[in-house]
């Protein structure tokens, strides 16, 4: 049996029996994995160094080094996520509907675990863990593959929980970490059928797009994020300015960023400067439309049509002024990833407009696009954010990761 099978049969035996798990030996093993990154701090920066190291010697931006790096301070709000797991419902044996047939046949639709998750994500360490415990708390077993960017930390990260797993005794298969990093492991991943029941890819686009196309296995498309906010010509300045610039600025590396920042006509001579000085913190590059250069000035770069496709990650965006509400759906429409769009507005009637005439995940009026997030939805930790239809839809917390089941009741029926 090669490596990725040997995974996938430990994941099937220890779902079996996480799946027979009760609510409380599940947040025992939580706990413990939240106390055991709490006590191995120490070990697990050291690991992040090796990772962080390498990024400066491969030329990593400022902003992808920021999504690697752990600290004190990120690994005990790793903890505290998992806390929070803890004190959510579980979702397993959830009654979701039920009925009495005519002929005496009583049927339930209940929350079951979905099985063996896996996952496939770039360089984010904490992903690691908050896919581990929301998998275990929904009574699934998880194969974790991330990147060669992050071995150092995620190896460590996967044995910390597997240690704090089997201490409650609970099968530390519950987690497991594909230590190889290669492209070919990674495409025996997508091919594991009769092994893993989903798999959820959360990265950029290339990542996400590679595993859709070549993976035999189920998908969960997770969302890529070209994010737009829309400043409309009711907006009022501060609001507009200060959500515009945490959407970009806050932390542009992950996918709730914006990319994209449409501003209504009547408004753009104000706003643009102010949004330029706010912007100007970060020494964010903006590429303008040919109104917007007018009025910003020659260090505006000319946008193209590749960068209004473009998700930059970093501290870039694209600025287009457009005629309307009409014309600002129109161009996310065309060019967004269906994440997460933001409109800025006093007019009921437009914000109305925008809710109704976009496809996105999620949609905002007069907030910041970096809330779509399940910690920030209240799930707690999020398992990805999927901008597809199917199953799951904008951030997927516990019950994303089930399934259902109808169990039938009868008293000796059968079929004429």
């Amino acid at each position: 049996m090669n490596y990725m099978k040997t995974l996938g049969e430990k994941a099937k035996l220890a779902a079996a029996s996480n799946a027979c798990a009760g609510t409380e030996l599940k947040n025992t093993a939580l706990r413990a994995i939240s106390s055991a990154l709490m006590a191995n701090t120490e070990r697990i920066i050291a690991a992040n160094q090796k990772d962080l190291d390498a990024a400066v010697e491969n030329g990593m931006s400022a902003a992808m080094q920021d999504r690697l790096r752990l600290d004190e301070h990120r690994i005990a709000a790793i903890a505290n996520a998992v806390l929070k797991v803890v004190a959510l419902d579980d979702p397993i044996g959830e009654e979701i509907g039920g009925w009495l047939r005519p002929n005496g046949l009583r049927i339930r639709q209940v929350r079951v675990p979905m099985g063996v998750v896996g996952i496939i994500f770039e360089s984010r360490p904490n992903v690691t863990v908050d896919a581990a415990v929301l998998c275990l708390k929904a009574g699934n077993a998880v194969i974790l593959r991330g990147g060669k960017e992050a071995i150092h930390s995620n190896t460590c990260l996967a044995e910390v929980m597997r240690e704090a797993i089997r201490s409650v005794g609970l099968p530390e298969d519950l987690v497991q970490l594909v230590e190889k990093t290669d492209r070919e492991t990674a495409a025996e991943m997508m091919r594991l059928n009769g092994y893993l029941d989903v798999l959820i890819p959360r990265g950029g686009a290339g990542l996400i797009q590679a595993v859709v196309k070549q993976a035999t296995v189920p998908v969960i498309e997770t969302g890529a994020g070209n994010c737009h906010v829309y400043v409309d010509a009711s907006a009022q300045l501060d609001m507009a300015v200060s959500i515009s610039d945490n959407a970009k600025t806050q932390r542009p590396s992950v996918c709730n960023a914006i990319e994209t920042l449409l501003v209504h006509k009547d408004i753009a001579s104000t706003f643009l400067p102010a949004v330029k000085a706010a912007f100007a913190a970060h020494d964010v590059r903006m590429h303008g439309c040919d109104r917007t250069k007018a009025i910003l000035g020659e260090d505006v770069i000319p946008v193209t049509e590749e960068d209004y496709y473009k998700e930059y990650g970093d501290y870039e965006i694209a600025v287009k002024i457009v005629d309307s509400v009409q014309e600002a759906c129109a161009h996310i429409r065309k060019y967004s990833t269906k994440h997460s769009e933001c409109i800025v507005t006093e007019s009921m009637e437009n914000a109305e407009y925008f809710l109704n005439n976009l496809d996105s995940a999620a949609l905002y009026v007069n907030a910041s696009t970096r809330f779509t997030d399940g910690e920030e939805f209240g799930f707690g930790a999020e398992i990805g954010i999927s901008t597809q239809k199917l199953h799951a839809r904008g951030p997927m917390g516990l019950k994303a990761l089930t399934t259902t089941q109808y169990r039938i009741t009868g008293n000796g029926q059968i079929r004429s």
